[in-house]
C-alpha cells in the first residue's frame, strides 16, 4: 500500500542500507525488495509530496515531479569501474527544470546507512557560471559576505566545492577566497542518524534549513539566469 502521509523513516530503513552494503547483487534485492519499497521507496516518496507546499514558496518554479526529484536505486554500471547493481544511498533533488542541471543552483538531501547529508548550491557549472558569480560578488561584496556569514557562523553551515588547481586572480579581500576559487560551491550539512529522521516533523525540519539559504539560491539563481 503506498504511503501517503510522511511519518518518518523506520530503524529499517537503515538497516536496510546496511544490510544492502554487505549483499550488493540481485538474488538479495530480490528477495529483500519489498523492504526497500516499504521502509525506504515510500517514505521518500511521502517526504517529497511534504515538503512541496514549503519548496513552492522558496522557488515556485522547481520541477516537483516525484521522478525528477526522487533518485532511483539502481546503478548505471555500464560505464563504471562500480559493478554492484545498487545504490547504497538515495537522495532528493529539487531543481528548475533545465538544459544542464550542472548550471543551475539546487538543494538536495542524501540518505544512507550512517546518516543524512543535506545542503544547496552549484554543482560542476561551467566556468563562465562561476567568473560570472565572482563578477557579482565584486559588484555587492558586503551583501554577499552578510549573507554568508549568517549561514556558516550561525547556522552552521559548511562551504565546500572542487577549488581550481591555480587560483584565480582577483581584487576580492580574503574572506571571499574560499568562495570564489571553486569548480563547485555548496553549503551542507552532515549529520548521523538521530531520532529526527523517525518523525513527522522532519518534513519540516528539512525545509526549514533550506529555507535558510534561500537568500544565497536566489544568488546563484541570478548569476545562472
Amino acid at each position: 500500500m503506498m504511503q501517503d502521509k510522511f511519518n518518518g523513516f523506520t530503524p529499517e530503513t537503515f538497516q536496510f542500507f546496511k544490510d544492502l552494503g554487505e549483499n550488493n547483487c540481485k538474488p538479495w534485492f530480490d528477495e529483500h525488495k519489498y523492504i526497500y519499497e516499504l521502509e525506504l521507496l515510500q517514505p521518500l516518496k511521502a517526504l517529497v509530496v511534504a515538503m512541496t507546499p514549503a519548496m513552492y514558496e522558496i522557488d515556485s518554479q522547481i520541477d516537483f515531479r516525484p521522478t525528477r526529484v526522487l533518485s532511483r536505486i539502481y546503478r548505471d554500471i555500464r560505464f563504471s569501474y562500480d559493478k554492484t547493481p545498487y545504490k547504497t544511498h538515495m537522495w532528493i533533488t529539487y531543481q528548475r527544470m533545465v538544459p544542464e542541471w550542472q548550471n543551475f543552483p539546487a538543494f538536495f538531501m542524501e540518505i544512507s546507512a550512517e546518516g543524512y547529508h543535506y545542503g544547496m548550491g552549484l554543482y560542476g557549472s561551467k566556468k563562465k557560471i562561476m567568473d560570472d558569480m565572482r563578477e557579482r560578488v565584486e559588484y555587492q561584496p558586503e551583501h554577499f559576505r552578510e549573507m554568508t556569514e549568517a549561514l556558516i557562523a550561525k547556522y552552521g553551515y559548511v562551504l565546500d566545492g572542487e577549488q581550481y588547481k591555480r587560483p584565480l586572480k582577483n581584487d576580492l579581500p580574503e574572506y571571499f577566497q574560499p568562495w570564489v576559487q571553486r569548480k563547485s560551491v555548496y553549503v551542507h550539512k552532515m549529520k548521523p542518524v538521530g531520532k529526527e529522521l523517525f518523525d513527522s516533523g522532519f518534513a519540516e525540519y528539512l525545509a526549514s534549513e533550506f529555507a535558510l539559504t534561500k537568500e544565497l539560491y536566489d544568488f546563484f539563481v541570478d548569476v545562472c539566469e
